[in-house]
């Protein structure tokens, strides 16, 4: 029982302390944005429902903590609807209330009387704030931390593979894949994995010569530490595990920024390409995850950081420190996510402002309401296929099944 307790905490606060930070950052850049173009803002939250903690700032923003943390957001003032975006009736109706009560400058306070490009960068901004956190985390761990470098050399091909198909052998040095250099056998891993059933060209050292070859991964079930089972791209090689291969590199601030840029991009990079196979019927959608899932990695990564670590303190150092590429990852995938363009995220907003621009009018109130009530559909019937997918993942049915059988 005691050690449940303590695994059930490990997991909610770690899950906790990850979203916390990749929400507070997106809401950061919607709040700092806001305020360099003038902005007048009412509250900056974070978490939903009945605050636990509020307080007030000089220049009037209230500042609260909701006890569902789960998200946050930035209250405008002049805000009466989710959207952010009044028709043009309730534009001239605030526009009216304004003027009678601050004067005709007052309007320069209120967002929505900014021209379209400050408000379409206030909207950008908490996404972009997501990224300009991701590079910044993956950029402090390889300057810290530094990775682990294991060269994509092959030291054994499982027979009967794609690998052994596609004509690879042992002891060659994969040095390009799919058009992209490869560094590392982790780097080889990772696109491999999601190119299951797509022939793909590989370059390879073989000796003095460079070798091209083209191998079609095969989706098999692969049992991840972090992550459980999953269908995955896998070519049946084995990676060389001679003394000397595995290295541990540190970066300087410079080679390190260029670094936290480079996995932030091969990040979304990743996701787009999967998304995109997605939706062609190419991949099926096991690797879609809901806040379950998050809540286990969470809870597995920060147990695999304190690994090894002796005394508290080192321990919950190196909990954090894994949390925190945890944390960069995760805001990449927020940030493409309120990128989207679906109203009630930050790219239906975009997309209302890119009509107006076209249109010099806001869209009407009602093609608005729709518009969100459609989007506000397909965000929640998105997070049950997630969570769906989270159940069916960590096999709550089958455990639920045994306790009632």
């Amino acid at each position: 029982m005691l050690q449940f307790l303590h695994t059930a905490v490990t997991y909610i606060l770690s899950f906790v302390l990850v979203l916390t930070l990749v929400v507070t950052i997106h809401e950061l850049g919607h709040f700092w944005a806001a305020k360099s173009f003038g902005v007048a803002v009412d509250r900056f939250s974070i978490g939903f429902g009945r605050s636990i903690a509020a307080w007030t700032d000089k220049s009037g923003v209230e500042w609260r903590i909701g006890w569902a943390p789960l998200g946050g957001y930035v209250r405008f003032a002049g805000d009466e609807n989710v959207a952010s975006v009044p028709d043009q009736d309730d534009l001239e109706t605030l526009r009216q209330s304004i003027v009678a009560r601050e004067g005709q400058g007052g309007l320069a306070r209120y967002y929505h009387f900014k021209p379209i490009w400050q408000r379409a960068v206030i909207a950008a901004a908490g996404p972009f704030a997501n990224f300009g956190l991701a590079i910044v985390l993956f950029a402090l761990l390889l300057m810290t931390v530094g990775e682990t470098v294991l060269p994509a050399r092959v030291d054994a091909v499982s027979p009967g593979s794609a690998a052994e198909r596609g004509g690879f052998r042992a002891g060659d040095l994969v040095v390009e894949a799919n058009g992209k250099t490869i560094d590392s056998f982790f780097e080889l891993q990772q696109i491999v994995a999601l190119r299951a059933d797509v022939p793909t060209r590989f370059t390879v050292q073989r000796g003095e010569q460079k070798v091209l070859l083209t191998a079609t991964p095969e989706r098999k079930i692969v049992n991840q530490r972090l992550g459980g089972e999953q269908r995955l791209g896998v070519l049946g090689l084995a990676s060389s595990e001679k003394p000397g291969d595995r290295q541990v590199k540190r970066y300087g601030p410079i080679e390190a920024l260029v670094g936290g840029v480079k996995r932030t991009w091969n990040v979304l990079d990743t996701t787009v390409y999967y998304l995109g196979r997605l939706v062609r019927g190419q991949e099926t959608a096991d690797q879609l995850g809901g806040p379950l899932r998050i809540a286990q990695a969470s809870g597995q990564v920060a147990e695999a950081g304190a690994e090894g670590a002796k005394g508290l303190a080192s321990q919950i150092l190196g909990s954090g420190v894994a949390l925190l590429g945890l944390a960069a990852v995760l805001s990449v995938g927020i940030g493409f996510m309120n990128l989207l363009p679906v109203p009630v995220l930050d790219g239906g907003h975009l997309l209302f402002y890119a009509y107006e621009a076209v249109a010099r009018r806001p869209l009407a109130a009602k093609v608005q309401a729709v518009g969100y009530r459609v989007g506000l559909a397909l965000l929640l019937g998105l997070m049950l296929f997630a969570t769906w997918n989270d159940l069916q993942q960590l096999r709550v049915f089958k455990i639920l099944g045994g306790l009632l059988s």
